[in-house]
């Protein structure tokens, strides 16, 4: 998707999928009469009311169809999809609580995931963080062994946000399943864009943020199995079954459903375009900046089609996101300047990235409405101006230049580590000059 920048000259390219996509134009077109003539509340018995609750019917059965649901009444609105995540967790949790107070987690999970597991251990719950490899991955066996018999939940996400990497969670679902204990996944990332079976995969609970697969934002979707015991965190009226209460946000749930009935159509052919482009963006960034590095899988099939999340050494990332979207490009950065954080990524640091490559972290994720001219531009525009002007301001270039700081990703065997002159020029640890 590009347009004409009028301020600078030159187009806008956008790389920043998994924050928000356009809506689908029939989406929006399906939006639109319930903010205008269809404004009944769903609650309400008149026909008004009645015709506002067939589209949300209609909604859910839409969504049902995407996750291959057994019925729409498994299909629950929320706010969003960190709603949704914090209903299942703690909704699980407190539904479950005298059985056993434990729950098990992988410790790259969503913010809204992790967040919950801590809130819930300051009410006496314990949890079990599974660590991961290199790539990001979630071994099942690890998985397995951190089950005790007070465990009441499992949640592993399908496909991690910063990284791309696809969880291997058919396994630990059929292991879930045959020890009887709920397993909640998040396919925030993952809805919409990889086949998506619910009962296949054996959860008991999914949740889905349509936002990012060409629905409106402020409208997240929690699926759960009607055999899974769950309990309301949100008090008031009995909307949603009784398990959300609040007035609809009607609009933004039918565009939700026209967004999950074309993806259901749509979501090979989207998953193939972007997994060549992402190709070609990659080996495009490998072949023209030095000292680049992937975080998770290599492109194929145990990563999503739709992201890249790279390091570019000796130069950070904020300034990277910054100077990209002067020449026209939006991305996101996994950095800690941009998350206004004195800690890296969460998941950059779960996977054991050395913290400047972490520093200098880009999250590229690509839409089906790219282009390949729009790779092409970026891969020029990132290697000859962004990278290249940022390295000649950069002191630790100028440093690994001189020969006094070797590089992490393609060590010569000269110079100091990262860690240890950083630590000489502030005058701290065993680096400083005397």
């Amino acid at each position: 998707m590009a347009e004409k920048n009028e301020g600078l000259g030159m187009r806008r390219v956008y790389f920043d999928h998994l924050s928000a996509t356009p809506v689908l134009p029939e989406a929006f077109e399906a939006m639109r009469p319930f903010f205008t003539e269809h404004f009944g509340n769903a609650s309400s018995l008149h026909q008004e009311g009645l015709r506002v609750r067939e589209a949300l019917g209609a909604a859910r059965e839409q969504v049902a169809g995407l996750i291959h649901a057994e019925s729409p009444e498994e299909i629950f609105f929320t706010s969003c999809g960190a709603e949704a995540a914090n209903l299942a967790v703690k909704g699980v949790a407190y539904a479950n609580q005298r059985r056993g107070n434990h729950v098990v987690v992988s410790a790259i999970e969503h913010p809204a995931v992790l967040n919950s597991v801590e809130f819930l251990e300051k009410q006496g719950f314990t949890a079990t963080r599974v660590a991961v490899d290199g790539d990001g991955r979630v071994d099942p066996g690890a998985v397995g062994l951190a089950v005790t018999e007070q465990t009441i939940l499992i949640a592993v996400q399908h496909v991690n946000q910063d990284i791309g990497t696809i969880q291997r969670v058919g396994e630990i679902g059929a292991m879930a399943r045959e020890r009887g204990i709920p397993l909640f996944v998040d396919a925030t990332v993952s809805g919409g864009w990889l086949p998506l079976d619910v009962q296949a995969l054996g959860a008991s609970l999914v949740s889905l943020s349509p936002h990012r697969f060409y629905g409106p934002k402020g409208v997240g979707v929690l699926y759960r199995n009607r055999r899974a015991r769950l309990v309301s965190i949100l008090h008031g009226g009995v909307q949603e079954g009784g398990r959300r209460a609040g007035t609809e946000n009607v609009p933004a749930i039918v565009g939700a459903g026209v967004a999950a009935a074309a993806a259901a159509r749509e979501w090979p052919a989207r998953r193939e375009h972007t997994g060549r482009l992402q190709r070609r963006l990659w080996e495009g960034l490998k072949a023209r900046v030095p000292y680049v590095r992937l975080s998770g899988p290599e492109p194929g099939p145990e990563r999503i089609s739709t992201s890249l999340n790279v390091s570019t050494e000796f130069i950070e990332g904020e300034g990277q996101l910054l100077l990209c979207d002067r020449y026209g490009i939006a991305v996101a950065s996994g950095s800690s300047c941009v998350s206004k954080s004195l800690k890296i990524s969460h998941v950059l640091a779960a996977i054991g990235l050395d913290h400047a490559l972490a520093q200098g972290n880009l999250i590229l994720s690509l839409g089906k409405d790219n282009t390949e001219a729009e790779v092409d531009y970026f891969i020029e525009t990132f290697a000859e101006k962004v990278v290249a002007k940022l390295r000649g301001m950069s002191p630790m270039w100028d440093a690994f230049e001189r020969g006094a700081l070797d590089s992490v990703i393609a060590p010569r065997g000269t110079g100091k580590s990262f860690a240890v002159h950083a630590a000489a020029v502030s005058g701290k640890g065993p680096g400083r000059k005397e």
